[in-house]
């Protein structure tokens, strides 16, 4: 039973938002206090919230972790995604002398060899570039959804993030892959080449491969770990405990 305030406001909001559609959730939450950012890994969930909240004039900042090993066309498509919407998507980039301390330990490919260097390049990559791109945040929008892997298969709405301090919003936690599909289509939205090639996932271009037939959709992230529940870090309470927390204003979910 949620008990810490910031649960109590989370399961609150997940509750207001679960009725509405994606334009009508991200509305609620820009009209919240508080600063609301959306991380961007450019992903075809991601592009449906960017469509969403540049047509939509939600007031609501877009950034992405450019963590310097994505694929090409990755990159391109945040150029595009900028041209098509008239928007700045912020880009956050690791620390030079993060990557030079993690090749040295590790080697720069290392995170192949255990899942301890494989945190730790995702620590210096993303975790990092995270708590920049979320600082001074009350409300961090993803593209999380239930069907994406079983250790997302309960994805609530709205959830509180208690290490960071926030709440984080899952907008699209209720889409189908077909639902999806469609409304990219009814929309022309722009979204990465990659994923007619196999791609549903799309992380780092050493990390990701192409998915076989029957695989669920994330098998084809860090595919040479046994673990299914394997994650990069972002989206694991747990890994969140270092970085400073963006305390949420009592009455910033107050109608």
């Amino acid at each position: 039973m949620a008990s810490h305030p910031l649960e109590i406001a989370a399961k609150a909001l997940s509750l207001e938002l679960e009725g509405l559609d994606l334009s009508g959730r991200l509305a609620v939450v820009a009209s919240l206090e508080g600063k609301s950012v959306f991380t961007t890994s450019l992903g075809i969930e991601d592009q449906v919230i960017t469509a969403a909240i540049a047509t939509g004039r939600h007031d609501i900042e877009v950034s992405t972790l450019e963590t310097g090993r994505l694929f090409n066309e990755t990159v391109a498509l945040i150029d595009k995604t900028e041209e098509t919407y008239g928007i700045l998507i912020r880009r956050f980039h690791p620390e030079q002398d993060d990557i030079d301390a993690y090749a040295a330990k590790y080697g720069l490919n290392g995170f192949y060899d255990s899942v301890e260097a494989r945190h730790a390049c995702c620590g210096v990559r993303k975790l990092k570039p995270l708590a920049r791109a979320l600082e001074g945040a009350s409300f961090w929008i993803t593209g999380l959804r239930r069907g994406q892997s079983g250790n997302r298969a309960e994805t609530p709405f709205a959830e509180a993030d208690l290490e960071r301090g926030m709440i984080k919003v899952n907008p699209l936690a209720d889409w189908s892959n077909e639902v999806m599909a469609a409304h990219v289509a009814a929309e022309n939205i722009p979204v990465n080449p990659l994923h007619k090639r196999g791609y549903p996932s799309i992380g780092c271009e050493p990390c990701t491969r192409a998915i076989k037939p029957g695989e669920p959709e994330r098998a084809g992230r860090w595919w040479w770990e046994n673990d299914e529940k394997r994650e990069c870090g972002l989206h694991v309470a747990e890994a969140a405990s270092a970085i400073p927390q963006s305390p949420l204003p009592a009455s910033s979910i107050a109608r």
